[in-house]
């Protein structure tokens, strides 16, 4: 297993995020009948992408944050919502964050934190951006900030 830049394909620092490749005996060679597919998903050197945002520490364990589907691209930077809602979880008043990207004519997307609130809490999105500030980089802060009551979810409660 490896840990590379989705954009680059470059190995990055362990513990640093970026793209879970596989390879070994276990992992298939080809897609079925579909060399589209497989020159997409599998490298000339065997390695499969996974799709799968994660880190590797310095005794090789991967821990998984995300999807690569999942991130917004922001300026040129790489922002994994995983992070960003995991940190929100952190402030007293949020029982619940769901952070997406939303297009944006300058930046390409921008930051979306959906909150849902502690209840019989109360809070402003300018608390909110004002929690973040200093604590992670700048351009992770949401730009906007949406308070709900519920998320849409599958029948199977997703």
């Amino acid at each position: 297993a490896k840990i590379v830049d989705p954009s680059t394909g470059e190995l990055v620092p362990l513990g640093q995020l970026g793209e879970i490749m596989i390879r070994g005996y276990c992992v298939m060679l080809e897609y079925w009948r579909d060399e589209a597919k497989t020159r997409e998903c599998i490298t000339k050197e065997g390695w499969y992408k996974t799709g799968d945002i994660g880190s590797m520490d310095g005794y090789s364990y991967c821990k998984i944050e995300g999807r690569i589907k999942d991130m917004i691209i922001r300026g040129g930077e790489n922002i994994y919502p995983a992070e960003i809602e995991q940190f929100l979880h952190t402030h007293p008043k949020i029982k619940e964050a769901q952070v997406v990207g939303v297009k944006d004519a300058r930046m390409g997307e921008e930051v979306c934190a959906c909150i849902k609130l502690v209840d019989g809490e109360e809070c402003t999105a300018e608390e909110i951006k004002a929690h973040c500030k200093g604590q992670i980089a700048h351009f992770k802060i949401p730009r906007y900030v949406l308070f709900v009551t519920s998320y849409p979810l599958t029948v199977t409660g997703k």
